[in-house]
């Protein structure tokens, strides 16, 4: 299973649809978080949407998007796998070829759950300041620390 990375301008109607849907799947209904999902920052330019799809079906069983910020800081968010896909490394694998993309520069930053705090931590990222509650779920600022940039482990999902 090879990662299909994409601009928003490239991803077809189905593909939107389906990636959104699997978006809502795990953080609005499993994790019950009714929160504004479609935020504005899928169709930016700079974003880059990745996900791993079944290889029967089509059907996106893993994502993840990358942002940029104003500043220039490269923000990985939205990193989800479908209940039935767990347990493959998927996740892992997104975060490395997300690492690949945003490269050596700029910062990347990302807000882990905090029980992810370790999986993160294992592609360099540090604790970037104090765990806040979002959406009744605790989170925890992370970011990638200089120095480990170049780390690629891929712990599993």
């Amino acid at each position: 299973m090879r990662p299909n990375v994409a601009s928003f301008a490239e991803l077809d109607t189905r593909t939107l649809h389906d990636l959104l849907k699997l978006r809502c799947d795990v953080f609005v209904v499993e994790q019950q978080c009714p929160y504004p999902d479609i935020d504005g920052r899928d169709i930016d330019p700079d974003t880059s949407h990745l996900w791993f799809a079944d290889e029967t079906t089509g059907e996106p069983v893993a994502y993840l998007r990358i942002v940029r910020e104003a500043d220039g800081t490269a923000r990985i968010g939205r990193v989800c796998t479908a209940a039935k896909a767990r347990g493959a490394g998927l996740a892992g694998r997104l975060m490395a070829t997300a690492l690949e993309l945003v490269g050596p520069e700029p910062e990347c930053v990302l807000d882990a759950q905090s029980y992810l705090v370790d999986f993160y931590a294992g592609f360099g990222f540090a604790v970037a300041g104090p765990e806040y509650v979002e959406d009744g779920i605790p989170h925890t600022p992370m970011r990638r620390e200089r120095s480990r940039r170049d780390h690629t482990a891929a712990p599993p999902d």
